[in-house]
């Protein structure tokens, strides 16, 4: 038993040096300061077919003609206009007529830091190093509107009232043949979802033949948040085949996920800790996704609709939606199927999904993150007691046995095969099973990791207030107080527990609680106290089973 322990901490300390090092590798080359924008060429560093938008499949093709970007336009990078300044309860954004891009965007709701509440967390910027923008437009072989032309705004500030529920901005372009193309972003009170519009008017004599697109432009940069935990940024994608689908950046640098067929019913979004930015489609509408890379460390990934026919003299409109703000399951599940994904729980999601929801009520009721935790483990703990119960009886019978095992080793010295098999013939005497205890530890693993993804993924509990200093339990404590107690437990269940007779393995397991306090000092404190109340419950249940086992004697 005490083996399998030792192997258990062992591996868990391995986890987290994994993480570190995976941390690392996506994140740990960091981008040159804060540069302005400026205009250099937008040609993709790997080009390939489906690294621009090309030719739409065939199917398309036998629809109407093929449409893609025109490459005199494509020569800009993020060229900046005029600024259209709008701000909602929950938003304040820039738009740029200069294709009008959401060139910037912040979340009036979510500050920087419970220290500095008017500094607003920034979900999109047009500057290096962290480069994020949403772009849309026209594709067509006619003449149309990419996210590259210059459009008029009819005013450049918009605010959402008290007493309106909602707010328009419009964008106006138009050609000389007679094409009319209006970019209406609606907002409504309340909400994270931006609605858009594209009015293609058609005063000519001919069809317009033509599509809708979508895309986000980001880098590849470091956010700032711990290297002990690791937290996606990148793409994602939906389908009928794989509801949320990841898209790292090192695939879309090697184009992997390549010109995907169209399908309904989808998003494409970019992820990040605690939120997400997508475009979602109207429903039953056929949309391709590909990605692209450019220089200055940028990726595009997009979205392409069907080509629509504009007949002369009539109007079409194009409507897509997106979604730019925290990573609120319920919100997100009514958007789209699969969005709510983005809450990455894991491959134990079905696990993490019960215990979140089982947070949230505990919440609701009492109003205080941290004490949903505590309840919340206590809970957890209530659940597995009896299993508990059963590794802690398996290790107080060793405890017990201990004396006797020392007398063992120091009876048959090296000859570890006599030891051995003294060992089995002493267990199998006193009727103890020294793995009777694993199988109990082992079933509680996957609760407790799902657990681990639910405090470290739940957007609800960034800048959550708990007691005294404790005024976020997303970022680590302050004062180490949680971690240095986290140790200390550690240390009491260490010698709860039957001491190995190796001496090295016994220096190892007297080392660990340390090297944890280092470890979970950088660990959000939400994270900490968990362990901190789960290790105060085990210790309690080990030490009145001990007592009592030891009283047999």
């Amino acid at each position: 038993m005490d083996n399998f322990r030792l192997i258990l901490l062992a591996a868990l300390a391995l986890v987290l040096v994994m993480l570190y090092q995976a941390w690392q590798l996506d994140y740990g080359s960091l981008p040159p300061a804060s540069t302005p924008i400026t205009e250099t060429p937008e040609t993709p560093t790997h080009p390939s077919k489906d690294s621009e938008f090309s030719e739409l499949p065939k199917s398309q093709k036998q629809q109407s003609s093929a449409f893609e970007l025109p490459q005199d336009q494509a020569k800009r990078l993020l060229s900046s206009s005029s600024r259209i300044q709008v701000e909602t309860d929950t938003l304040r954004l820039e738009i740029d007529t200069q294709g009008g891009d959401l060139r910037l965007l912040d979340l009036r709701d979510y500050p920087v830091r419970v220290e500095t509440p008017d500094e607003l967390f920034r979900l999109m910027n047009d500057q290096l190093p962290n480069l994020f923008v949403a772009q849309s437009g026209l594709l067509s072989q006619q003449n149309a509107p990419t996210h590259q032309v210059m459009y008029q705004s009819e005013q450049l500030n918009y605010r959402l009232s008290d007493g309106m529920d909602s707010l328009e901005v419009k964008l106006h372009w138009r050609d000389d043949s007679g094409i009319k193309v209006s970019k209406i972003y609606t907002f409504q009170r309340g909400s994270y979802v931006i609605d858009l519009k594209h009015v293609v008017e058609n005063n000519t004599d001919e069809p317009w033949h033509g599509g809708l697109y979508g895309q986000f432009q980001r880098t590849e940069v470091d956010l700032g948040e711990s290297r002990f935990l690791y937290t996606y940024l990148g793409g994602a994608v939906s389908s009928p085949e794989q509801r949320y689908e990841k898209i790292p950046f090192n695939e879309m640098l090697d184009n992997e996920l390549g010109l995907r067929p169209g399908w309904a019913n989808g998003w494409a979004a970019m992820l990040q800790h605690y939120f997400v930015s997508a475009w979602i489609p109207e429903r039953d509408q056929p949309y391709q996704y590909s990605t692209a890379v450019f220089s200055d460390n940028r990726y595009a990934l997009r979205l392409v609709g069907p080509s629509q026919t504009v007949e002369p003299n009539s109007q079409h409109v194009f409507g897509i939606s997106l979604y730019a703000g925290p990573k609120l399951q319920d919100k997100l599940a009514a958007l789209s199927p699969g969005l709510d994904l983005t809450v990455d729980y894991g491959w134990l999601w079905f696990i993490a999904q019960p215990l979140f929801w089982m947070l949230k009520l505990i919440h609701q009721w009492i109003g205080n993150w941290g004490w949903a935790i505590i309840i919340l483990t206590m809970m957890i703990k209530l659940a597995f007691f009896h299993l508990s119960a059963t590794s802690y009886k398996s290790m107080a019978n060793m405890r017990r046995l201990q004396p006797r095992l020392v007398s063992l080793k120091e009876r048959y010295g090296d000859d570890k095969a006599r030891m051995n098999q003294a060992m089995m013939d002493l267990y199998k005497k006193e009727k103890i099973n020294p793995l009777g205890g694993c199988l109990p530890i082992v079933v509680q693993i996957p609760v407790f990791i799902a657990l681990y993804w639910v405090l470290l993924e739940s957007v609800e509990l960034r800048q959550a207030s708990f007691i005294f200093w404790l005024n976020d339990l997303s970022i680590p404590d302050p004062y180490f107080v949680l971690p240095l107690i986290m140790g200390a437990t550690m240390l009491v269940q260490h010698y709860l527990n039957p001491a190995p007779i190796d001496p090295v393995q016994q220096k190892v397991m007297l080392v660990l609680p340390l090297v944890f306090t280092v470890f979970f000092a950088f660990f959000p404190s939400g994270l900490v106290l968990y362990w901190v109340v789960n290790n105060f419950l085990s210790i309690t249940q080990q030490w009145v089973i001990t007592k009592k086992i030891a009283g047999k004697v």
